[in-house]
């Protein structure tokens, strides 16, 4: 098909009627009669939540709301709107306690001091991790940022030192796996499977914690782009407050979209430049429909293929020595 910005249109009454058909066999296989899931207020959690209800009606979904204390207060209440839309009763499962035993926060809050020393939840200061803007302009690497908020509204921004980014995100890290945990003691109580909300660009690209957020049993979005996403919540009739909402990590103190935190680029615009390389349209072809130039695709490219590559050991399984048979013999 020659590239165009309508490509990635689908037949979203069709798509939506092969992905509940999906759930429900798929579920059969699990030997699971019903479904747990995550809702958030965000779009990919509002149309998994639709599905299900479609696939196996509302007495058989349970979602849960998954707040810790540095969650945006719109997004309970957003997920308890949608809950009540769908016709399904929310359960509130609150994880702060949890991360502070693991010391999530200290952990997390320690390193960001050594960088910005007068740093201090308690009185105030917010904080969150960004990578570089225009990207299509400058083709710049995946470098992070700290920046923080100070109690008087001032920003500040700081480059992030390796030991300093690992740190903040593996004690971050521990919000997704909490949730996952919670997830499955709800799914096991009840004999129902996890199902996980990922699309194509968090899963490909790696936006996702391996054994958090990427650690379930159904993934029904996952061969979606976002702009797709979008395509289905329309026609499952996900509220316009949800659907115009705009994407975000909600992981951070401090409010960071998803494009700024990860993604670098609008998801009309990357979804395009992203199809374009899958299917090995050239720079120039994809420049010609897309309005930009051949060196903007190219960096576009180049940092879908970074992103791809360095996170290929998050979509790796656990490995192991099956069929490789059994240990040699070493005699008597």
């Amino acid at each position: 098909m020659p590239m165009n910005r309508r490509v990635l249109d689908i037949d979203a009454a069709a798509e939506t009627d092969r992905i509940v058909s999906w759930l429900r066999e798929n579920m059969r296989g699990l030997h699971r009669s019903g479904a747990v899931l995550g809702i958030s207020g965000g779009i990919d959690s509002s149309v998994c939540l639709a599905l299900c209800v479609k696939a196996f009606g509302p007495e058989r979904v349970v979602p849960l709301l998954l707040p810790e204390k540095d969650s945006d207060p719109a997004s309970e209440q957003l997920a308890r709107d949608l809950a009540a839309h769908y016709g399904v009763k929310p359960v509130l499962e609150i994880i702060t306690p949890a991360l502070d035993g693991y010391a999530c926060y200290e952990r997390r809050d320690e390193a960001i001091a050594r960088i910005f020393p007068e740093y201090d939840p308690k009185r105030g200061y917010k904080a969150k991790i960004v990578l570089p803007p225009g990207l299509l302009e400058q083709g710049t690497l995946n470098i992070y940022s700290l920046t923080i908020l100070t109690p008087d509204g001032q920003e500040k921004t700081a480059r992030l030192p390796p030991q300093e980014f690992a740190q903040i995100v593996a004690a971050s890290n521990f919000k997704q796996r909490t949730r996952t945990a919670m997830l499955y003691y709800h799914a096991e109580l009840r004999n129902y499977a996890v199902v996980g909300t990922p699309n194509k660009n968090e899963h490909d690209q790696g936006f996702f914690v391996k054994h958090g957020d990427g650690g379930v049993d159904l993934k029904p979005i996952v061969h979606l782009y976002k702009t797709q996403v979008y395509q289905l919540a329309r026609h499952l009739g996900v509220p316009e407050i949800i659907q115009q909402r705009t994407p975000t990590s909600d992981t951070y103190s401090a409010p960071a979209t998803q494009e700024e935190f990860f993604f670098r680029l609008p998801f009309d615009m990357m979804d395009l430049l992203w199809y374009a390389q899958e299917n090995h349209i050239s720079p120039d072809e994809a420049a010609a429909a897309l309005d930009l130039t051949p060196a903007q695709v190219q960096n576009a490219f180049d940092d879908f293929t970074r992103k791809t590559r360095s996170t290929h050991y998050l979509r790796t399984p656990p490995l192991d020595m099956v069929g490789l048979g059994s240990p040699a013999p070493v005699g008597v």
